[in-house]
């Protein structure tokens, strides 16, 4: 059995759950994080290096002789991070750039569903301001405007009404508020019913799809005000059928990756289609290239197979030859906030409470915006700093776990959704 040295890029929750996951195979020898986070360091050793510098990235793979690359970001993936490791002859995990636009290009990922004839809502494209605001005069409310490239997850606006959404389109395309990412919009109708997250490990030809879950964007409770990156997940979804989700592969997954194989771009990693399960069965509301987050760190507590099985075979081409499993439990994450967050907020402020929380039965806190200061205090260092993470026999089981842990936790500031998963066990009934 040959062990491994592994450099993990990102920072957030979500490379600390995979780093969790990967540090238990026994192949796993070393972890590397680049740039890793305050958890990340309990794990392995953190480097020093932005996860969108190529090229130092690819320096100190070669200089460490690692022997895999996890790369997990969007943002390096978009930037072809994936492309040039191969070209230096390094092994590493995720799509190609020209795969990655699922992601990284609203556009690009819009008329891709139109071309194969996926399920999504009616849209057009614009990059003229006075061409998009003469369209919506006679669009119906509400509507939707997204930024094409990357943003967070923040670049999504549900508009009410006709001055909400020119405001919108103003701010993107006239202001620049997104940058560059936001030099092309998409408009879209606005599709009504539960929104679902589903994942599924590729090679390209072969796929696994995870257990359905449930993100919890906005930063109020009952889903009001801003989008966020994730506020909290549950998994698998209570009113998420079988069917359902075998419906989800054939009319989704699958016609995805064959799609993409015909243009040329064939995708390996995994890849993540946000649903909306309307009247009329499920529609894409977008692509995702890569893990989620917060939803990998409650997909972790649950997956039962080496990780780091299922990332070689999707590298190398045999993922139909690994057999995948989830435990049969429910899990959830809930996402523990600066003040301010996901709009201007301080860093700096000291977390006390992690061990006590993780004294409890099935708890982890997955670190995202944290790091230690010079007096060796863990301290905060982003919008969403920790992810609490539990399991149960039941959904209920887990979310009370979890809350209970929350309340050991504490930072100047600290905020947390109180209605993780609340909506879910509702449509259950």
């Amino acid at each position: 059995m040959q062990k491994q040295k592994i450099l993990i890029i990102g920072g957030g929750g979500r490379e600390h759950a995979i780093g969790w996951k990967i540090s238990q195979s026994e192949r796993c020898e070393e972890l590397y994080f680049a740039p890793g986070n305050g958890g990340t360091a309990s794990l392995g050793t953190n480097v020093d290096i932005k996860a969108t510098d190529i090229e130092a990235l690819i320096e100190f793979v070669k200089k460490e002789k690692i022997d895999l690359t996890l790369a997990i970001p969007d943002d390096p993936l978009a930037l072809g991070i994936v492309d040039e490791f191969q070209k230096k002859g390094l092994r590493i995990f995720g799509p190609s750039k020209n795969a990655a636009q699922l992601e990284a290009s609203k556009a690009f990922s819009k008329n891709f569903m139109a071309m194969h004839n996926l399920p999504t809502a009616k849209f057009e494209i614009f990059t003229d301001y006075e061409l998009a605001k003469k369209y919506l005069e006679n669009h119906s409310l509400p509507v939707v405007v997204k930024v094409s490239g990357l943003a967070l997850g923040k670049g999504v606006f549900i508009c009410e009404s006709l001055e909400e959404a020119n405001l919108a389109i103003e701010n993107i395309l006239v202001k620049k508020t997104f940058g560059d990412a936001g030099s092309e919009i998409v408009i879209e109708e606005f599709l009504i019913g539960p929104e679902i997250s589903t994942h599924a490990f590729t090679d390209g030809l072969h796929y696994s799809v995870f257990p359905t879950s449930g993100d919890h964007k906005r930063i109020g409770e009952g889903d009001t005000s801003p989008n966020t990156g994730g506020m909290g997940t549950i998994a698998p979804l209570p009113f998420v059928s079988g069917e359902l989700l075998k419906n989800i592969e054939d009319e989704i997954i699958a016609p995805t990756l064959k799609g993409m194989r015909e243009d040329g771009n064939t995708f390996s990693g995994v890849v993540y289609p946000g649903l909306m399960l309307t009247s009329s069965g499920p529609k894409i509301l977008e692509y995702n290239a890569r893990f989620g987050d917060p939803e990998t760190q409650t997909y972790m507590r649950l997956l039962d197979t080496d990780l780091l099985d299922i990332v070689d075979a999707c590298i190398d081409g045999t993922l139909d030859k690994v057999q995948i499993n989830w435990k049969k439990l429910s899990a959830c994450t809930i996402v523990l906030a600066s003040g301010g967050y996901p709009d201007k907020y301080e860093k700096g402020k000291v977390i006390k409470g992690i061990e006590e929380a993780e004294q409890q039965e099935g708890i982890i806190a997955f670190h995202a915006g944290t790091k230690n200061d010079d007096d060796g205090n863990l301290i905060t260092n982003g919008g969403r700093v920790l992810g609490v993470a539990a399991v149960g026999d039941t959904l209920e089981e887990a979310l009370a776990s979890a809350y209970k842990a929350v309340e050991e936790i504490s930072f100047e500031g600290m905020y947390y959704r109180k209605d993780i998963g609340k909506k879910a066990l509702a449509i259950r009934g």
